[in-house]
């Protein structure tokens, strides 16, 4: 720490949410200076000469801004709009059953799922290089036309233009290699203090050292994109001609995958203690295998004698991709049995059904197949020149992305149709719960209060849906499945359209039109992304609804994919335990008060404090999504046990404010419960709005503040003033 700390009694130290609030707005004024951390997560006071802060008179402001942990520059930013799915499917390992016996086999899964990503993305960039560029392009004069930087490979043969365009895909996998080695390093000066810790899972945040895990994790995905590599290129050659040397190699790359999914189907392997180096020797020997053999292929294409058969599409490439496709739908089929056998079964327990995993896990593959058809279909049309067919490329891209796209299609539309009816039948019962909180709320309001009253209701209406994205959520994955099994009716050589002309009625056009808009949408959606990811760690309003993806996704380690964003909770939770320690150690006593999910970094934070620092604590939640998203979608980390060791760790000074209108926070206990129960005392409901009267002095009644900080609000400023009495003296 530095020299810039003033001593005092009571320091309330908040957390803000995922919206990144900037200092001098946590702490109420426009002149703070930072008094520890680097410009990426830091502590911020008052100057001694800036104007008085909001606030309890007697309590010291300060705030920790950790919003730029989970950013940066922008190319890390548009770095997590592509490494969305690897994100998503790295959150769903987290979001396993809280039962025991199915951790093994729920991370298992997750991780060969997530292996599968990975393959995908070679899969995809190989299509392009060597099934639409060196397979089909460089065959067709129209095509090559006026492309200089092409048409020196037109008069080669396939196998030296094989091997030389192989080069794109080892590149691409070089450069996600590069990219997952980087971002782990700037957090390893972050650990938490060697304290005694609670039993809980949620107690090892701040002892999360992911790095050794990512490492392995890394060399057997690297691993198994070389080898997807080299199947291509292998099964290429062997439809032509299956010489001993191209069965050889190809046996030996089946032995490197099959290596791949059963070090990630041994959790109790791979997830041993850093210290475990043979394991690191083994995965890094595995990586230098398949690289090797890679190579190898590389090699042997462009060597081989024997002559090769033209077709319209690479050879193989089509079969590789279909039978990526069955696994993932097996898997998923699989892994949605797993977890509705354990399932918590009690009817506040799990939603989704006890799908929560799945869902996540389906939308993340159905996002990577978008990006990857996606990439397929513009490079197709940019070689095409718009084209009829069989006069720009010898023929489109394979039938598999052209289902993939319309199963995309086909998902939203329908996930769409049934959002639609959610809303429209959920809406009464929505509305009459919400009518039963403004009557209680606002008794005997005048007339002229009517229009304002139905703002009210349709707010906290509006609040309750969020209980309703389950049926979304589920109907999304189980047709992310369906959508996964029908790409292999592309080895068939048919398209959707002959199929519904056919088989449906629905003419050939409109089939062809909904595809295109498919892909024109999922192009949009990507653009959307980009664009709102490069502003949105430059304005607060894209901040506040672009940046939940990233701060949410990237608070959990990398567990199940390593190319996945590096998690920022490894070093915000060991900081803000660093902190804490040093103020009490010093003579202080100290409130936390988190919004949103500030308040989730202060759970975990307060898990690694150990009772001497604990007993001089308090801490405040506001917004909080704890009990209602957290232990629900994080059943295995947070739960009511844990919830309960934090109130035990900080004697039960816990005071957490909730309201109606709220989307994201509530309550953190249920309400039946004894009174002499503590938890009973924590949660405290704020009426929003204050009133709905247009008070004298203004022109429009009191706003609804939903998920706002309430930092401002009376009650607020009373609870702080109570957990600063209830802490006592220092």
């Amino acid at each position: 720490m530095n020299g810039r700390d003033t001593s005092c009694d009571i320091i309330e130290l908040r957390v803000h949410g995922v919206s990144g609030a900037g200092a001098d707005q946590m702490l109420g004024l426009q002149q703070s200076a930072q008094v520890a951390g680097d410009r990426s997560g830091g502590f911020f006071r008052i100057r001694p000469s800036g104007p008085a802060p909001e606030g309890v008179p007697g309590v010291t402001l300060e705030a920790y801004r950790w919003g730029d942990l989970p950013s940066g520059t922008v190319a890390r930013t548009l770095g997590l709009v592509f490494l969305l799915p690897f994100m998503l499917a790295n959150v769903a390992i987290w979001m396993r059953p809280a039962k025991p016996g199915s951790e093994a086999v729920v991370k298992s899964l997750c991780r060969v799922l997530a292996l599968m990503l990975t393959v995908l993305y070679v899969l995809a960039v190989a299509g392009v290089a060597l099934d639409l560029v060196a397979w089909k392009c460089l065959t067709s004069s129209r095509c090559l036309a006026g492309r200089s930087w092409l048409s020196w490979l037109s008069g080669q043969r396939i196998g030296v233009r094989l091997a030389v365009l192989a080069l794109v895909p080892a590149a691409a996998i070089a450069l996600v290699w590069r990219l997952s080695n980087r971002p782990g390093r700037s957090f390893e000066a972050f650990r938490a203090p060697d304290e005694e810790l609670g039993g809980h899972r949620l107690s090892a945040v701040g002892k999360w050292d992911a790095e050794p895990l990512v490492g392995r994790l890394r060399s057997v995905h690297v691993a198994a994109a070389f080898a997807t590599l080299s199947t291509v290129l292998l099964a290429a050659r062997a439809t032509n001609s299956a010489s001993a040397a191209t069965l050889t190699l190809a046996v030996a790359t089946g032995v490197v995958l099959t290596a791949c999914v059963g070090l990630l189907c041994t959790p109790a392997l791979i997830d041993r203690a850093p210290t475990n180096t043979r394991l690191d020797t083994i995965t890094r020997t595995l990586r230098t295998i398949a690289v090797i053999l890679a190579a190898l292929a590389v090699i042997h294409v462009l060597t081989s004698p024997e002559p090769w058969q033209e077709g319209r599409t690479l050879p193989g490439y089509e079969a590789i991709l279909a039978g990526l496709c069955i696994a993932q739908t097996t898997l998923l089929a699989v892994f949605g049995g797993v977890l509705l056998r354990h399932r918590d079964r009690q009817s506040d327990g799990s939603p989704l059904f006890g799908l929560g995993a799945l869902a996540i896990s389906s939308i993340s593959i159905s996002i990577a197949v978008a990006y990857s058809s996606e990439l397929v279909y513009r490079v197709a049309d940019f070689l095409d020149r718009n084209l009829p067919t069989g006069e720009g490329l010898a023929a489109g891209p394979p039938g598999a992305y052209t289902w993939a796209i319309f199963g995309f299609f086909r998902t939203v539309l329908v996930t769409t149709v049934v959002a639609g009816f959610v809303v429209v039948f959920s809406r009464p019962g929505r509305n009459r719960a919400a009518a039963a909180v403004v009557a209680r709320d606002y008794p005997d309001r005048p007339a002229e209060a009517l229009p304002r009253l139905r703002q009210v209701r349709d707010a906290i209406a509006k609040a309750l849906f969020t209980e309703k994205l389950v049926l979304l959520a589920v109907v999304f994955a189980c047709l992310t499945g369906v959508g996964m099994a029908t790409t292999t009716i592309g080895l068939l050589g048919v398209f959707p359209s002959h199929v519904a002309e056919r088989y449906v009625g629905v003419p050939a056009d409109v089939i062809t039109f909904g595809i295109a808009l498919g892909s024109w949408k999922i192009a949009a959606v990507i653009l959307a992304l980009i664009i709102g990811g490069i502003f949105a760690y430059r304005t607060v309003p894209f901040r506040r609804h672009v940046g939940v993806i990233w701060d949410l996704g990237t608070f959990w380690p990398r567990a199940a994919h390593p190319f996945a964003p590096p998690c920022y909770a490894e070093r915000a939770v060991p900081e803000l335990t660093r902190r804490i320690i040093y103020l009490v150690e010093r003579g202080d006593t100290v409130v936390l008060t988190g919004h949103s999910h500030g308040s989730v970094l202060l759970a975990a934070t307060v898990l690694q404090l150990p009772p001497r620092i604990g007993a001089r604590v308090a801490l405040l939640t506001h917004g909080s999504p704890l009990r209602r998203l957290y232990a629900r979608l994080f059943p295995a980390y947070i739960d009511d046990a844990v919830l309960r060791e934090i109130g035990e760790r900080i004697g039960w000074r816990w005071v957490n404010l909730w309201r109606d209108t709220d989307s994201i926070g509530g309550r953190i206990f249920p309400t039946h419960g004894p009174t002499s129960d503590p938890a009973s005392r924590v949660d405290r409901r704020q009426r929003d709005p204050i009133d709905v009267v247009t008070p004298p002095g203004d022109s429009v009644p009191p706003p609804i503040q939903g998920h706002w900080p309430c930092e401002s609000d009376e009650t607020f400023t009373d609870a702080v003033r109570e957990l600063a009495r209830r802490l006592g003296p220092s």
